[in-house]
């Protein structure tokens, strides 16, 4: 799929089940918070993960409805709202590079998916540009395994640690157990392997495509508890979600420092992801 013509950078599209939403479509999904969903970044029609993205939808439609979901259904879905027969404002056009999310819900009791498309998000180029400041805060996701609705805790503390001065929360349980952000998922460097900490927390897609690929790099990876009274023993952290990777300066007081070679290579893996056509 390639982009015809220029889309101007506000479109916004949103389709349920491949018909445009209607005040009655719409209004069954504001009232029903039971669903998950999941949210990619598509460049040029094709996305990292593809098929991680669609095995997350079919496990949770499974999960929450006892039905599961056919890959090539949510692909056509994706393609047609892309594809533009009039968005939000009246524009038409194929539209390759986006923000996209499926959003699962069942208010008949079969599952029907809602498709959103914002515009594509871009992280700096210069990773010292990226570097996220983590406020730790008490909380760990009811159901973390799957990408549900209704995030209200998570939302509220990233947006309380936006108010201190942070970028991102980071989700920690009892005993200062590390599970991960309100947004990404964290990985911790201690000089010879990534440590992503095993408590319950969401496999982002980033996360999946990376740890694939990071031992065959050179770069062991392994799950395991981390602690916030582990994290002076660290010699770098970094974050990632579909935005991609960015390295942490600093966790609540602790500085740490940006390490440039491992985000390299780390980023060298991730740009040589394939990217899978819608």
């Amino acid at each position: 799929m390639t982009t015809q013509g220029p889309i101007t950078a506000d479109v916004t599209r949103l389709e349920i089940d491949g018909a445009p939403a209607t005040v009655d479509t719409l209004r069954a999904r504001a009232l029903d918070t039971f669903g998950h969903f999941t949210a990619m970044q598509v460049r040029d029609g094709r996305v990292r993960g593809l098929g991680l993205h669609l095995d997350r939808l079919d496990a949770g439609t499974r999960e929450l409805f006892d039905q599961g979901l056919d890959g090539e259904r949510v692909r056509e879905l994706i393609r047609h709202v892309l594809a533009g027969d009039g968005g939000a404002d009246g524009a038409t056009g194929v539209i390759g590079d986006a923000s996209v999310r499926v959003y699962v819900h069942a208010p008949d009791g079969t599952p029907s998916l809602m498709v959103t498309v914002r515009p594509p998000t871009e992280l700096a180029a210069v990773m010292a540009d990226r570097a996220q400041a983590l406020k730790s805060v008490p909380y760990v996701r009811p159901v973390a395994h799957i990408k549900h609705l209704g995030g209200f805790g998570q939302a509220y503390h990233g947006r309380e640690a936006r108010r201190a001065g942070y970028d991102e929360a980071l989700l920690t349980g009892p005993d200062g157990l590390i599970s991960e952000g309100a947004v990404t998922n964290a990985a911790f460097y201690d000089g010879r392997e990534l440590v992503w900490p095993d408590a319950p927390h969401l496999a982002g897609i980033t996360m999946q495509v990376l740890r694939a690929r990071l031992a065959d790099a050179g770069l062991p990876t392994r799950p395991g508890p981390v602690r916030l009274s582990d994290l002076p023993s660290y010699r770098a952290a970094l974050v990632t979600n579909s935005w991609g990777i960015s390295p942490v300066r600093r966790v609540d007081d602790l500085d740490l420092p940006v390490d440039e070679k491992l985000m390299a290579a780390v980023s060298e893996v991730y740009e040589a992801a394939p990217w899978d056509v819608i």
